[in-house]
């Protein structure tokens, strides 16, 4: 619902006095979530506005990736979040009869993390917010609607509506990211277009819990079945999801009642000894980007800023990549260390990445939707033979899959070095100390550069207050300026890359990189430490 405000509406209305903000949030999903934790914790002043009193309570996002759960680490849940979830043991493609056709099993990028966990969202979202509590610096307005959205020179003031009460109230935040769904408001508002595809085809999402476990229960299927085709999906904490979509013949209604639902999972041999049935919903998939993900002090994020199908469980992660992406930049321009014109660099970087991994979302989909069954058959006898070719299922992941991050253009020194643009791995390392620590709470969060030898000075960098750190083989003894890399990794990555020294960037990305014998670029105009 669109609501308007005038002066006469608000006649009578309590206004509570006017504060001001950082940034303000619009959205307490799990992107939002995200980013106040990383706001939080750079110790800036942030809002959170959400319209809806508490944790929704059907799950909709059903898996995450060791990248996201990196990202999640820079704000110390990692661990706890990973206690809740649920590692993943690939996908299996199966036919009509349920005999799988094609099988990809996730594979580490050495992110330090599973690479690839089912989540059961209400729960991580607990967590998130408990996370976010841990900051007095970030008031969370739960029950609130943002109306209307106002520049005001250097801040945007936001008119929100307490929904518990008569009372309207003023908010002004330097920044605002709306992080408000696929619905967005705040887009619409804004005036931004969201073009792309609705599709026709209506798929029916039920929510279970598990009481028996029957073989299978805990791998993902996708059942390509012609005449219904299934996505078969454990979710941790004792979960289980299916999703079907409405036949063109069918009508939605008739299949939103326990009697359909318990059809349908009959067929995949599940009955209420199996589970039982906490809820369904009819959903249509979406591709769909915003035109602009910034309009003056205002970003979108997530679903507000794109929309993509579900099939290789990415819709949450991308959301959750884009947060950290822009919350540092933010950070950065707030405290003086970068000038504005940075986060025009956040959807230059975000959007190519977002769109390949909507492409194989949809690639991924069509895979699976066969109708025709004289096509399906083929597909199936294709892949069944295509699997015996060597390196044919690493070929079919690393095109099918999530793509690898990297940012081509942005933020970035290009001097023609191969690790500019790249997500930096995260090994174990020994620290200073001796101790056995991950990269990132060594590094995390600042700017470094990392050599790996010690002739290099990189005077610019250092003049800039960046500090310099050593990438010692494996045996060296810890020193207070270098890192001991005890399994071989970042070594070998950067050899890989032709790199003996690069700058990373306070979220993992390298932002310059050069040779034996190449001097570093300096850092980007502008830049205070």
């Amino acid at each position: 619902m669109e609501h308007y405000i005038n002066k006469s509406s608000a006649e009578g209305l309590k206004m509570t006095d006017q504060k001001t903000y950082d940034v303000a949030i619009i959205g307490y999903g799990p992107v939002g979530c995200t980013a106040a934790n990383l706001l939080g914790q750079m110790g800036l002043n942030v809002v959170v506005v959400e319209r809806d009193p508490d944790i929704y309570a059907r799950a909709r996002a059903i898996s995450t990736d060791e990248e996201v759960v990196r990202i999640w680490q820079q704000v110390g849940l990692a661990d706890r979040l990973n206690a809740d979830m649920q590692p993943g043991r690939g996908a299996n493609f199966v036919d009509a009869n349920g005999v799988p056709f094609v099988k990809l099993l996730p594979t580490p990028r050495g992110n330090g993390h599973p690479p690839q966990q089912f989540i059961y969202q209400p729960a991580l979202e607990k967590v998130l917010r408990e996370g976010v509590d841990r900051f007095p610096n970030v008031t969370t307005l739960l029950e609130h609607e943002c109306l209307r959205l106002v520049p005001k020179g250097d801040s945007v003031e936001l008119m929100l509506a307490d929904l518990t009460t008569d009372e309207f109230r003023r908010v002004r935040a330097s920044y605002v990211i709306a992080a408000d769904g696929g619905s967005s408001a705040t887009r619409a508002q804004l005036g931004v277009g969201f073009g792309g595809r609705t599709y026709g085809e209506r798929w029916i999402v039920i929510d279970t819990k598990v009481l028996k476990e029957w073989p299978g229960h805990d791998r993902l299927r996708f059942h390509c079945n012609p005449e219904r085709p299934t996505v078969d999906c454990p979710t941790p904490l004792g979960h289980h999801r299916w999703e079907f979509p409405v036949r063109d013949e069918e009508d939605e209604k008739d299949l939103l009642h326990e009697d359909a639902i318990w059809n349908v999972l009959r067929g995949q041999g599940i009955t209420p000894e199996n589970v039982k049935i906490l809820g369904y919903a009819c959903y249509s998939h979406h591709v769909r980007f915003a035109d602009r993900w910034r309009v003056g002090r205002v970003f979108l994020a997530g679903d507000a800023a794109h929309a993509m199908p579900p099939w290789i469980g990415q819709g949450m992660c991308a959301g959750v990549r884009d947060v950290a992406n822009l919350c540092w930049k933010l950070n950065a321009v707030l405290n003086g260390s970068l000038p504005e014109s940075v986060l025009d660099t956040y959807q230059s970087e975000r959007l190519p990445h977002v769109k390949e991994v909507t492409n194989r979302a949809v690639k991924t989909g069509k895979l699976i939707i066969q109708r025709n069954k004289f096509r399906a058959a083929a597909r199936n006898h294709i892949f069944r033979t295509a699997s015996k070719v060597p390196y044919f299922l690493t070929w079919l992941r690393d095109h099918r899959w999530i793509p690898d991050a990297h940012y081509q253009e942005g933020l970035l020194a290009r001097n023609g070095n191969g690790a500019v643009g790249w997500l930096i791995p995260q090994p174990r390392v020994f620290d200073e100390k001796g101790d056995s620590v991950r990269l990132d709470d060594v590094i995390g969060n600042r700017w470094t550069v990392l050599q790996t030898g010690r002739a290099s000075e990189h005077p610019d960098w250092r003049a800039a207050g960046v500090p310099v750190l050593e990438v010692t083989q494996a045996g060296s003894t810890p020193r207070a300026d270098s890192i001991v890399d005890s399994e071989g990794t970042l070594n070998a990555w950067l050899t890989t890359k032709g790199a003996s020294a690069v700058v990373v960037r306070p979220d993992g990305f390298i932002y310059a990189g050069a040779g034996d014998g190449q001097p570093l670029p300096p850092p980007p105009a502008g830049f205070k430490s």
